[in-house]
């Protein structure tokens, strides 16, 4: 079996390593290898490659068979493209300066193309990360308006209620409160103007000046009761005193004021009695 170029894993679980070895076609992937050549990591991108070219080359030359990643791994760095271009100088195609030349025009290329694909890579990046920045300010403002929103509504509700409450209050007191117009907050009730005017004494009534028939009628009664009231006042007889006295037992309630009827009655009895003692002496 010919010596093979090919891959031993190495590195942890989900994170993949490989080296580049040398090793007998018989020996197991991860067994016994002749030398190591480089090593290969497939989880950046573009994937990170570290070879000796010099020696890949010898063992090409030698006749070592790569393997297919290992063939796309020398290809990539142009390690199979110098071989040809080596056994080019052996047929005498062309001499070697002519194949160096080649290959640096061919290496720049290369190179320029995965420069290339790295800004790529890393303009796509952060096209990207400004994209997913845009998107999130774009939803961090559109939930600070929903926010403002909710805020501005519960705002709103809470004035409404209390402008509601604000109303209850009012209406109640206006309920509560007595209705009154303002004629009758400034004037008494014409209820009240009569139980005035009928509790007030009757002196307080402005006085009706007397006619003249009136006058003439208080005069010639003055006249007639002149002879009367001259009359000289006899004592009341014992008997008389004793009907008095008993009669003021009676009415002891209403002695403190006696009531102007019976002060009338009186005067006419006593009057009526003058007269008879006056007839009899005639």
């Amino acid at each position: 079996m010919p010596v093979k170029i090919r891959l031993a894993r190495r590195g942890r679980k989900f994170s993949k390593i490989y080296s580049i070895v040398v090793a007998d076609g018989r020996a197991p992937r991860d067994g016994k290898y002749i030398e190591t050549l480089g090593q290969y990591d497939p989880n950046t991108n573009p994937a990170t490659i570290v070879l000796d070219f010099d020696r890949s080359l010898e063992w090409l030359q030698k006749g070592a068979q790569p393997t297919d990643t290992c063939r796309a791994i020398l290809s990539y760095k142009g390690v199979l493209y110098k071989k040809h271009l080596m056994e080019g100088v052996k047929k005498g195609a062309f001499d070697e300066a002519e194949a160096e030349k080649r290959f640096q025009t061919w290496m720049n290329e290369k190179e320029g193309k995965i420069q290339a694909k790295v800004d790529r890579l890393q303009n796509e990046s952060e096209a990207q990360k400004k994209e997913r920045m845009a998107a999130e300010s774009k939803v961090r403002e559109e939930r600070a308006l929903e926010i403002e929103k909710q805020r501005s509504e519960l705002v709103a509700k809470e004035a409404a209620a209390a402008a509601g409450e604000e109303a209850e209050e009012t209406e109640e007191a206006v309920a509560e409160a007595p209705e009154e117009t303002p004629a009758e907050a400034e004037a008494p009730a014409a209820e009240e103007v009569k139980e005035e005017a009928e509790e007030a004494p009757a002196a307080e009534a402005p006085k009706e000046e007397p006619k003249a028939e009136d006058v003439k009628e208080e005069k010639a009664e003055e006249k007639k009761e002149e002879p009367k009231a001259e009359a000289p006042k006899e004592e009341p007889k014992a008997e008389e005193v004793k009907e008095e006295k008993a009669e003021e037992k009676k009415e002891e309630p209403k002695a403190e004021e006696p009531a102007a009827e019976e002060k009338k009655e009186e005067a006419k009895e006593e009057s009526a009695d003058d007269d008879k003692k006056e007839e009899e002496k005639k």
